[in-house]
């Protein structure tokens, strides 16, 4: 159950331990004696391990687990999860055959690659068992109860992804299958995914787009009321992805995206997270979003599914940065996916090792990359490379890229050939119009731009003249209003092309203008670098950003203030630090003719090397580190002077100057021409810039050291900035894995009362779910309860002035009207105190622990005061005779005095004053034997221990005059020393009484069978500390070897008729008391048996 809870709330890697630790405790033969419970533990530590990207462990474990499964329902959860750990170690076609297998056995023969027949044959099926209903009453099927079918249906439904991959045919035989075990059988989980998964091919394969979209939102209705967590994600993922993307707004997608990103990670749904990530970053750029955003979303992802140890949806993101970083100008050549990360001809060789899905997504970028840079043949032949996969697009965003951008390659491929030949390529144009035509039916605001501008181009090639004005007008104002900036853009770029080759300048110069701007816009620097090298006038525009290495063939004499200011807004453009020192480096390098640059960057540890530049012909390569200031990398006197005053230095020829000379660098490289600068925000030092040409000397002209100085006092405010927001969004980083984790509850308040945004603990811990908060049905106010009202507001006080609250207990109130005990902790953002952050930690658990020990301590002392009363009680039996004598004397005694009273009284005349001295006698002893009586009682009475002052004296008499007579039964002197003046102690008089008796009696038993004289002796006194010490000892023969080590060990005896607890009970009474009891052995024979307790004051003091 800790397992279970720890991996409901996505605690994943304590899951595992308590899995682990579970199976650990069973031995081997358990697999007959608790199979069931040893498979679920077996089962779950699988899970986990996939869970926390332990794949390689997950997939042995299955593969035993495998073995060991006897039910069918077992083999097919051992199925399912051996499905996802080959999908994500991207070994489909295992994963596929293992699903074969278990079908196999469940009497389904499929093969991996089925035909067309029998596809269309299970998707015929699926109308006559629909029979009259309409599709949206299949949320009224009852609940699929047939274990085989529900076993059956959930490997089909794990079927889906490896099938998608592998095989178009397998992919539509499993939904279709799926959704007529669901017809026969009802309703299962798994139902959900299957009906979300049809509109993939119901219409793209069989025309029937309105079916599909109604079993789509059947997968979803289902879910939602039914509360299907466990499909949650995949399901709302299919939808989006095959219906909402055709007939709702694209932009809305993200947002949608990412709640399924959530929803998977809550789950533990890891496939599905990571291939939610991937359509996030998808749908950013079929929508245009600005390519910064979609380059540090794709990283995000990347680094998520390099977490998760998911390589393929990895391999999926890595294609979508390579198109990125060449559109925003980040790779040597624009159009080329050649950078340091990536090599178009490497992996092409290597295509036919990987995924079909992976091979059509690399003809898709590299079709899009091409014909951003106007290469229309290598555009065109990517086209058709990803068309003989046509299939696998259906399953994908890049499905409307392919159409839209092969549509363009094929229009700008008419250009370059004869007229006569363009039949065919016409004839494909008119078919991606087509299916573009389709999908603006179904959303305008989606595909019109699209569907207008490829019209656009197909009136421009058919002479059209009219028609395609109309067309790119309606094209640029489509993308427009949907806010597509790279169609507005294209539009606007091929609207200026069209008008050039009509000899309509003005008009061509004003929509390449707008196209220049869209591209900027989108962040597409490659692209506007390619544009203004075309046309020279754009460079003029304002809004122009110089790529870096637009200048560094630009003679000295035009670095004008233009250049200037280009530079300056790039380096305040960019707040990424590691892209930004790239941009300082390229440019100081290229604006210099330097040949070698560093980066020295100061913190509080000293200075270090942030980056070193070279140059290669003209390109400029930047080697970022983080490495030690030496005498081998700079001339340090120089970097030592420039830092402490903080004055620029540049040296025309430094192996000739007398200064420098003797520097080790210097002289080791021969340096010429030498350039170090501070870099300075205001009045803080924040490093230093180091160029060096060791080839020509007088490099740096005034010139261009005014300009370095000037980049260098950007460079180093954005430098700042840049840190900062590392620094921020480190923390903001932090702060979201703390709320993503869901280990605590979390989450953001305001003044007024409402909770603005809270995690899925928090949402459980008080009952609420994510429609209350969004509503604004949470509110903190509301979860304190009236009587903490109070305190709610000495808090926000305390909150305004401080700005922070330590953690401390309360209770808040739940939806259901219940209290959860909690510690809540409360920070705010800023000094206002309007907004902050709370963590919230449920002490439910806790609670309930500690009134289990309570429970426990409480029991436990009863059980020890049960067992002492019992010790006593035994003991009184022990002393039975010598009691009874103590009794009898004086009751005997009183009988002799009842008789001579009477016989003085039968006397005449009677003798009044001898009857008197008997009534004396008779009064006396009855009273010696109601305190031998009384002292009896209390010994053996059941009572609660009190506190109380206690005289040790007066009770070890009383326990002494008891057992004298057993005493003088053994033929044992019992003898006192007893310190006068002595302080009281506190504690309870008969459990005190309870340890000298037994003691007592334990000194007489050890003598029992010993010749020669028979001695306890009982003293007490005064101790170090304060405390009152108490001795028993005896002249038997002591402990024996090691006896004085175990004395105090329960059930440890060395009598054959004791039970070993007496001293057992003796140390645990002496121990509530503050005390300390011990054992020591006596010379020349003998043991002695010590206790000492605080004093009276010292106890309370």
């Amino acid at each position: 159950h800790a397992g279970q809870r720890a991996r409901a709330s996505t605690a994943y890697t304590s899951a595992l331990a308590y899995f682990s630790t579970g199976a650990g405790l069973l031995s081997d033969d358990c697999w007959q004696r608790r199979h069931d419970l040893l498979f679920a533990l077996e089962l779950n530590q699988a899970e986990c391990e996939l869970l926390t990207g332990q794949l390689p462990v997950a997939e042995t474990r299955l593969a035993e687990l495998s073995r060991r499964a006897t039910t069918t329902v077992e083999r097919a959860r051992v199925a399912c999860l051996q499905m996802d750990v080959f999908l994500m170690l991207g070994q489909r076609e295992i994963g596929v055959a293992v699903c074969l297998a278990f079908l196999r056995q469940v009497g389904i023969e499929w093969s991996a690659h089925p035909d067309d027949a029998t596809v269309r044959s299970e998707y015929a099926r699926i109308w006559p068992l629909l029979g009259e209903r309409t599709i949206e009453e299949l949320i009224d099927l009852p609940p699929m109860q047939d274990a085989l079918a529900l076993a059956t249906i959930d490997a089909v439904i794990s079927l889906v992804p490896p099938a998608l991959h592998s095989d178009g045919n397998l992919a539509c035989l499993t939904i279709c299958k799926a959704i007529t075990l669901s017809l026969e059988h009802g309703n299962s989980d798994a139902s959900s995914v299957a009906y979300a998964n049809f509109p993939r091919f119901a219409g793209r394969v069989f025309g029937d787009y309105q079916a599909g979209f109604q079993f789509g939102e059947l997968g979803c209705k289902l879910v939602e009321r039914r509360g299907l967590e466990r499909y949650e994600a995949r399901t709302y993922l299919s939808y989006y992805m095959y219906v909402a993307r055709l007939v709702q707004p694209m932009r809305n997608c993200a947002a949608q995206m990412r709640r399924v990103f959530d929803m998977a990670n809550r789950t533990g749904d890891i496939p599905w997270g990571a291939f939610s990530r991937n359509h996030i970053v998808s749908t950013m750029l079929v929508t245009g979003a600005p390519l910064s955003e979609a380059h540090r979303e794709t990283e995000s992802g990347i680094a998520y599914c390099d977490r998760v140890r998911f390589s393929m949806v990895t391999a999926f993101s890595e294609l979508q940065l390579a198109l990125i970083r060449t559109l925003r100008g980040l790779t040597p050549v624009f159009g080329s996916l050649d950078c340091a990360e990536f090599d178009e001809l490497r992996t092409e060789r290597h295509l036919s090792q990987t995924s079909v899905s992976y091979v059509c997504m690399y003809w898709i970028r590299k079709l899009q990359a091409r014909y951003f840079a106007g290469d229309y043949e290598a555009a065109t032949h990517a086209a058709a490379r990803a068309n003989e996969l046509s299939w696998v697009m259906y399953s994908f965003t890049e499905e409307a890229e392919y159409y839209f951008y092969a549509a363009l390659a094929c229009a700008g491929r008419c250009d370059a050939i004869p007229a006569g030949e363009r039949t065919q390529h016409l004839g494909t144009l008119r078919a991606h119009h087509k299916q573009l035509t389709i999908w603006a039916d179904l959303c305008a605001e989606n595909f019109a731009s699209h569907t207008a501008l490829v019209g656009a181009e197909i009136a421009r090639i058919e002479g059209r003249v009219v028609d395609a004005e109309m067309l790119y007008e309606q094209a640029i104002r489509s993308a427009e209003d949907s806010d597509f900036a790279h169609v507005e853009a294209l539009a606007n770029e091929l609207a200026s092309r069209f008008y050039a080759a009509r000899d309509l300048r003005k008009f061509a110069r004003v929509c390449m203008k707008d196209a220049h701007n869209g591209y900027l816009r989108w962040g597409a620097n490659g692209k506007v670098r390619q544009l203004e090298e075309q046309y020279p006038y754009l460079r003029t525009d304002e809004a122009a950003v110089p790529g870096p290495t637009n200048t560094i063939a630009t003679p000295i004499e035009h670095l004008d203030l233009a250049t200037v200011i280009k530079v300056s807004q790039a380096a305040s453009g960019e707040i990424h630090l590691e892209k930004l020192i790239g941009m300082v480096m390229r440019t100081s390098i290229e604006q210099a003719g330097a040949e070698r640059g560093l980066l020295i960057l100061s913190d509080a540890g000293g200075h270090r090397i942030a980056a070193e530049a070279t140059t290669a012909g003209d390109a400029v390569h930047v080697q970022l580190s983080d490495a030690p200031v030496t005498a081998a990398m700079l001339p340090e006197s120089i970097l030592n002077q420039v830092l402490r005053t903080r004055e620029t230095i540049f040296l025309d020829d430094a192996a000739a100057d007398p200064l420098a000379a003797a520097d080790p660098y210097v002289r080791q490289h021969r340096a010429r021409s030498i350039l170090c600068l501070p870099l300075m925000n205001a009045t803080k030092l924040m490093g230093a810039l180091y160029l060096d040409n060791n080839l020509t000397a007088r490099v740096f002209s005034p010139a261009r050291i005014a300009v370095l100085k000037l980049v260098a006092s950007q460079a180093a405010i954005s430098l700042e900035n840049a840190r900062l927001y590392r620094d921020v969004a480190e923390s903001e980083a932090k702060i979201r894995r703390l709320v993503d984790a869901n280990i605590i509850g979390i989450n953001v308040w305001e003044a007024g009362g409402n909770i603005l945004e809270a995690n899925d603990v928090f949402l459980r811990m008080v009952g609420y779910d994510r429609d209350d908060l969004v509503c604004g049905r949470v509110r903190w106010l509301d979860l304190t309860p009236p009587e903490r009202h109070d305190d709610a507001i000495r808090a926000r006080i305390e909150l305004t002035e401080t700005g922070r609250i330590k953690p401390f207990e309360m209770e808040y109130i739940r939806k259901d009207g219940s209290r959860v005990p909690i510690i809540l902790g409360l920070a705010a953002f800023d000094a206002s105190g309007r907004e902050g952050l709370a963590f919230v930690l449920d002490l439910t658990e806790q609670k309930q622990a500690e009134k289990k020990i309570r429970d426990s301590e409480q029991r436990y002392r009863e059980v020890q005061t049960d067992l002492a009363h019992a010790n006593r009680v035994a003991t009184m039996g022990q002393l039975a005779a010598s009691i009874a004598h103590e009794v009898y004397q004086p009751i005997s005694a009183t009988v002799t005095h009842a008789e001579a009273a009477l016989r003085w009284l039968h006397r005449e005349p009677a003798n009044l004053t001898e009857v008197s001295l008997a009534l004396d006698g008779i009064l006396r002893d009855g009273n010696r034997a109601g305190d031998v009586l009384g002292r009896l009682r209390q010994l053996i009475r059941k009572a609660p221990r009190k506190k109380e002052p206690v005289n040790i004296n007066e009770a070890i008499r009383e326990i002494v005059e008891l057992v004298q007579g057993e005493a003088r039964k053994c033929g044992a002197l019992l003898a006192m020393q007893l310190a006068e003046c002595l302080p009281s102690v506190e504690g309870d008089r008969v459990e005190l009484q309870q340890v000298m008796l037994n003691l007592i009696i334990n000194a007489l038993e050890a003598m029992s069978g010993i010749d020669g004289l028979r001695q306890v002796h009982v003293s007490t006194g005064e101790a170090d500390g304060g405390c009152v010490l108490v001795t028993v000892r005896d002249s038997g023969p002591g402990f024996g070897p090691n006896g004085a080590d175990h004395a105090f060990t329960a059930f440890y005896t060395t009598k054959s008729t004791g039970l070993g607890m007496g001293l057992s009970i003796c140390r645990s009474i002496i121990d509530a008391h503050r005390g300390r009891l011990w054992v020591s052995e006596c010379s020349p024979r003998g043991a002695a048996v010590q206790f000492t307790l605080p004093r009276q004051r010292a106890v309370l003091s």
